[in-house]
């Protein structure tokens, strides 16, 4: 359940409860691909937004910028335990000996002491400089135990608040829930209205795990732009908001935080003006109900070798459970 509360500008905002007791802020900035631009995003977002929550990982290369955004923001007035950082563990990293120090140069690189959220990026563990397409030899075998003890570990040493996965299939979230001693708090994934995710949705809740939906607007780059869908079209024009709005809210009123990335100073602030109404049921029904469901980002180019493996095909990476 979501709970309100108001800015010191009065702006109102809202946040989910987590397992680990901290609470997250149901609408976050993403900063895949913001590249220089990180720092000026966040900025605005925190400063000029009203935002709270950064996500971010070491794999995007702009952590230095967003710690620098970051930075800026604290200067203007803004407090460290004001904020909800999210970063992830990269693939080359998935190994036991690797989290803690892969954990440390992220802090370094946003300058910060702990992490509010830090997630494992993707269940599948890369060689060190390992290609796209992944030749022979790049994917490597994962111990997901052997690494979530060591992510537990860094919860217990207050590095880090509360822990997590993303892309991750049912199959995968229920192999780490067999072992976990500390239940992920989040689990962050694809989802808008072109793919509902709808099964890990329902795996997540009945296990108390909190949902973020990443390219909640859906992507352009990827063929699915749902900010000139037709229906998303219809309903922002009915309702006097933007499409990007519209888009977010659907995602706040399944219950999930949402993290819709910009690099515009006037979107950034758009984006975020979702908690004074609502999408009526009948529009909502009719965004939840759009036909042609596929995932934007499965994977393909980063983890598939069509001829050696282990991964042959999409369908490999997600368990067969699309």
């Amino acid at each position: 359940m979501a709970h309100t509360t108001f800015t010191p500008e009065g702006q109102k905002t809202e946040s989910f409860r987590l397992l680990s007791g901290h609470k997250i802020p149901a609408v976050g900035l993403g900063t895949w691909r913001s590249g220089s631009e990180a720092s000026h995003a966040v900025f605005t977002a925190l400063v000029e937004g009203g935002y709270r929550h950064i996500d971010t990982a070491w794999e995007y290369g702009d952590q230095t910028e967003v710690g620098e955004g970051m930075k800026r923001a604290m200067h203007a007035g803004l407090e460290r335990r004001d904020l909800f950082v999210t970063s992830k563990l990269w693939c080359t990293e998935l190994s036991p000996e690797r989290v803690r120090p892969a954990l440390q140069n992220t802090l370094q690189e946003l300058q910060t002491d702990y992490l509010d959220l830090y997630l494992i990026h993707w269940p599948f563990r890369l060689r060190e400089g390992a290609s796209k397409p992944p030749k022979a030899g790049d994917v490597l075998e994962f111990d997901m135990e052997g690494v979530w003890r060591e992510m537990e570990k860094l919860v217990k040493d207050n590095l880090v608040r509360s822990i997590g996965v993303c892309n991750f299939s049912l199959t995968k979230l229920n192999k780490l829930l067999a072992f976990a001693e500390l239940t992920p708090s989040v689990c962050q994934m694809e989802m808008h209205p072109g793919w509902r995710n709808d099964k890990m949705l329902q795996l997540c809740r009945m296990n108390g795990i909190h949902v973020t939906a990443y390219s909640p607007l859906g992507s352009q780059e990827g063929g699915r732009d749902l900010i000139h869908d037709q229906t998303v079209e219809r309903i922002a024009k009915k309702l006097n908001k933007t499409p990007g709005q519209v888009l977010v809210k659907w995602g706040l009123q399944r219950g999930t935080s949402v993290i819709p990335k910009s690099s515009n100073p006037e979107r950034i602030k758009e984006n975020i003006k979702v908690f004074d109404w609502v999408i009526p049921d009948q529009d909502f029904e009719a965004l939840s109900s759009i036909s042609d469901q596929k995932r934007v980002l499965d994977g393909e180019d980063m983890f598939v070798n069509k001829s050696e493996g282990p991964f042959r095909s999409v369908a490999d990476l997600w368990d067969h459970e699309d």
